[in-house]
């Protein structure tokens, strides 16, 4: 019987304890792969650049013991090019974080497109008034 494979993504420049929270869970749902964003995606969507470079933040999200593997996510030339990297992987579930944003419209009509049976699930935040990055950021100063 093949395993399930489960697929999550972030940019993850701060890794902090909500993201733990996320990863953990969408690892119960099979082999987790977790697609990191590009430092030139995050700057494009974000409008800002990461603290820490792509291949830095992509050795940290594979050094979690419950990550079965860490890619970097497909450049980015329009927002849609982020689901690209699914018929690749072809994943059983493509795992969402609470406040990550997603045209569902769009992604439903991408996974039928390249029939793919993937269940879209999504995580409840975890003390989302403490661990988010943009405020962690602000913190240590890294934004204003």
């Amino acid at each position: 019987m093949k395993s399930k494979v489960a697929m999550a993504f972030g940019s993850f420049d701060i890794l902090h304890p909500g993201h733990i929270r996320y990863l953990k869970s969408a690892s119960k749902y099979g082999k987790l792969i977790v697609v990191v964003a590009r430092d030139s995606s995050i700057e494009k969507l974000k409008g800002s650049k990461p603290l820490m470079d792509e291949n830095g933040r992509r050795k940290i999200i594979g050094s979690l013991s419950f990550v079965h593997r860490a890619v970097l996510g497909d450049r980015i030339r329009k927002w849609n090019d982020v689901y690209r990297i699914l018929a690749k992987f072809r994943p059983d579930f493509i795992v969402f974080g609470y406040d990550q944003k997603v045209d569902m419209r769009y992604l439903n009509g991408f996974l039928v497109a390249h029939k793919l049976n993937s269940r879209v699930v999504r995580v409840k935040a975890y003390k989302a008034d403490l661990y988010k990055s943009t405020k962690l950021k602000k913190l240590i100063g890294a934004i204003r």
